[in-house]
Formats: C-alpha cells, sequence, structure tokens
C-alpha cells in the first residue's frame, strides 16, 4: 500500500477516487461511497499536491496536469472538503496548517498602503467587466446574496440582499450615505431609488467606476448618486449612513483598527455603519494560497472577535450581528453554473487556463461556505446607543416596504 493511499484511506472519508497516472497505472485512494476518476498527466502532480495541497492542487487543475473523467471541479472538492468539515474539527486537525503564532506574524506583516491596494483591486477587477456580466446579476452584485427562499433565481435573492442591506441602514430621505467599495453601483443606485438618500461611493477599481457612473447616468440619478476613485482613507466630512459590502475583506488584519477609527471620523453622531463581509467562523488563519496568489492578493477573511475587537477601540457599539451561514454557497452555485454555461465566452476572452482557474475559484468558494469555516457576517454600527429604535421590528417593515417599491 503507497503512503498516499495510506492517508488518503484515512482522511478522504467523504469518497473515493481512482487516480489514472500517466504511464496508464491505476490507484484507487479514498473511503467513502461517493466516486470520481482523475487522470494525472505528468509524474509530478501527485507529489506537487502532496508537499501544499491548498495551492499545488488548483495550479495542477489550472494547468491541465490534473483532470477530471467523469465529473466536475465541485465534485473533486466536496468530497475533499466533505472529509474535513468546519464542524467536525476538520481545520483545526489539518497537518496543512500554519502555527498560530507563525501565521499571526505572517498576516501581520501583509501591509494594504493605499498604493497596495489600488495594485491588489486592479488585479481582480480590473481584467475587463464583459467577463462580469456574464455571470452576475443586472445589478453586477458581487457579494453573498439573500436567500429566503432556496428557489429562487439570482437576480431575486440579490434584490433581497439589497432590501435586506437597505433596511438595517434605517435610512432617512435626505440622508447622505457613503458606500465603501461601492463596486459597479448597484447598492448606491438602489439606495437613492428606494429610500430618496444621496449617496457617495468609493472604489479603487477604474473598470467599476466608469460603469457605475454610466449606470447612475442611465438611471436618471443626476446628482444624488455620485463616485469617486479614491482611497477611503483619504476621505473627509461626514455621513449619516456608512455602507459597505465586500470591501472589509481587502482592508488585510494590520488595518482593522485604521479602518474603524476612519469611519468613525466619517460617521455623523446620530449615524449609522454596515459592513458585510466574508468571515470565519472560528479562529481567522492565513489566506488560502491559490486564492491569494491568482486572485484576491492580500486579502484577509475576519473572524467576529477580530471584528469586534477593533471596532471596540473605536467605541463603535455593535448594534446588530447576523450570520449568514449558507447564503453565500447557494449564491456561488449560481455564478458558477452561469460560468459553466458561458465557458466558450470566457475561453474566447482569455484561454483555457483562465476558465479552468476561475471555476476553481468559484468551486472552492462554494465547499467553503457549505463545509469549510467561512460564512458572512452583517455588523451593524452606531456611535450613539439612542441613534436606532429599541427594538429590531424597524428592520423587517423597512425591508418587505423596499421589496414592494424595486418591483413596483
Amino acid at each position: 500500500m503507497s503512503l498516499l493511499k495510506k492517508l488518503a484511506d484515512q482522511h478522504l472519508t467523504a469518497g473515493t477516487i481512482t487516480l489514472i497516472r500517466h504511464d496508464g497505472s491505476t490507484e484507487t485512494i479514498g473511503s467513502g461511497e461517493r466516486t470520481l476518476t482523475l487522470r494525472l498527466h505528468d509524474a509530478s502532480v501527485v507529489g506537487d499536491v502532496v508537499r501544499n495541497p491548498r495551492l499545488h492542487l488548483g495550479e495542477a487543475y489550472m494547468d491541465g496536469r490534473l483532470t477530471i473523467e467523469d465529473g466536475t471541479i465541485l465534485d473533486l472538492l466536496e468530497i475533499v472538503q466533505k472529509s474535513s468539515r468546519w464542524e467536525e474539527g476538520g481545520l483545526s486537525a489539518s497537518p496543512f496548517r500554519t502555527s498560530t503564532t507563525l501565521g499571526k506574524a505572517a498576516r501581520w506583516l501583509r501591509r494594504n498602503n493605499p498604493v497596495t491596494s489600488r495594485k491588489n483591486v486592479a488585479h481582480h477587477y480590473d481584467i475587463g467587466n464583459d467577463l462580469y456580466a456574464l455571470f452576475l446579476d443586472p445589478r453586477r452584485q458581487y457579494s453573498c446574496a439573500y436567500v429566503r427562499d432556496e428557489n429562487l433565481g439570482l437576480e431575486e435573492i440579490q434584490a433581497d440582499k439589497l432590501a435586506h442591506i437597505a433596511a438595517k441602514l434605517h435610512l432617512r430621505e435626505g440622508d447622505h450615505v457613503l458606500d465603501i467599495g461601492s463596486g459597479w453601483g448597484g447598492l448606491a443606485i438602489y439606495l437613492h431609488k428606494v429610500a430618496g438618500v444621496k449617496v457617495t461611493g468609493v472604489t479603487l477599481s477604474t473598470e467599476q467606476l466608469d460603469y457605475a457612473r454610466k449606470a447612475a447616468a442611465e438611471a436618471g440619478c443626476g446628482d444624488a448618486v455620485s463616485f469617486q476613485l479614491i482611497d477611503y482613507r483619504a476621505l473627509s466630512g461626514s455621513f449619516d449612513r456608512i455602507v459597505s459590502v465586500g470591501m472589509f475583506e481587502h482592508v488585510g488584519e494590520a488595518h482593522y483598527d485604521e479602518f474603524y477609527a476612519k469611519c468613525r471620523e466619517l460617521l455623523s453622531p446620530d449615524g449609522v455603519m454596515l459592513v458585510h463581509t466574508i468571515g470565519k467562523f472560528g479562529q481567522a488563519s492565513g489566506p488560502d494560497p491559490f486564492t491569494d496568489k491568482y486572485i484576491f492578493p492580500g486579502y484577509h477573511i475576519p473572524s467576529l472577535s477580530q471584528m469586534c475587537a477593533a471596532s471596540e477601540k473605536a467605541r463603535l457599539i455593535a448594534s446588530d450581528v447576523e450570520t449568514l451561514r449558507l447564503h453565500y454557497a447557494f449564491t456561488l452555485r449560481h455564478w458558477l453554473e452561469r460560468c459553466e454555461k458561458h465557458r466558450d465566452a470566457i475561453v474566447e476572452m482569455y484561454d483555457e487556463k483562465f476558465y479552468r482557474m476561475w471555476c476553481f475559484y468559484l468551486a472552492g468558494g462554494v465547499v467553503m461556505f457549505e463545509d469549510g469555516g467561512a460564512c458572512n457576517y452583517q455588523v451593524q454600527y452606531v456611535k450613539d446607543r439612542r441613534a436606532l429604535p429599541i427594538t429590531r421590528d424597524y428592520m423587517a417593515e423597512a425591508e418587505a416596504r423596499y421589496r414592494a417599491i424595486d418591483v413596483g
């Protein structure tokens, strides 16, 4: 029995995988009922994956050195992740996890100054708007949706997300809202549409900025919705509401205190802020090496305790906390399905290698939110404890009203 089989039979419990090696020989590893067949196209694939599975599995698939004979990359990653579910202690038992002390030191050294932040954003968001048009909803919401009904389509669950967020901001007509990391402008335009607020959106992506400005003009928002190419740390003034969706992941652990201190400075005395971010159930760890290298350089996924520790220093009160446990998994499945549907178009835009990289990234996200240690947090903050109604009833009422206005 090979060392690979001995290890896999012990740890790969959610499936059985047949390996067809480059020389035609075969080996079956794992001990679960689900089956899958992989073809290895050179002699070094197994050794590379064993040495650094979190990086080299994705690279082998991306480079075409590992192909799947009777399934998809999602099938493979489901077998791997379901064999190491977070709820069953999978991550803490992993032999590939960085030690706590070394991990914290390495994360702290990952500094995202304004220049680095701009470069990191460009790596992901300035690769062309046409790609995102293929798999996002028409408002181009590139963040976790809100799934009230698992049978609803992507457009519906993303619209429900916007209403859910808007309700937590407790908007008043005429409020000035700051949208940090405004993306393609869909949230800003929505907030103005349903609540009559003024919105200033800031982004570091030139592609997103151009699209958002055109979208606001086409929506007839006039001067009520504007967008700037600027780092949030360079802003001044006062805002009644601050919202940040899918941006906190790019702040970097070393800058959490800076982020919350700046938000407190920008938030009016009776202001309300909402941060929507990918998060970790337990202790935060270092970035996934494949995602950090190829998809989101410089990112860090926070734990709830990290967010609380930093916001407490800024004397921001966490007035409401919601954990979205499976919502992003549903969202990512929609995105992956649409990318697979538009395979030929994506290959024509880039190449086959890019397509496989992108599918590996999305499939990895699905399993991370279904069985790994990831979730989404929506944390509402206030500077003054009297800034909001004393119960949460206002949220449900506003959410239903915004949904009705949007449909209308």
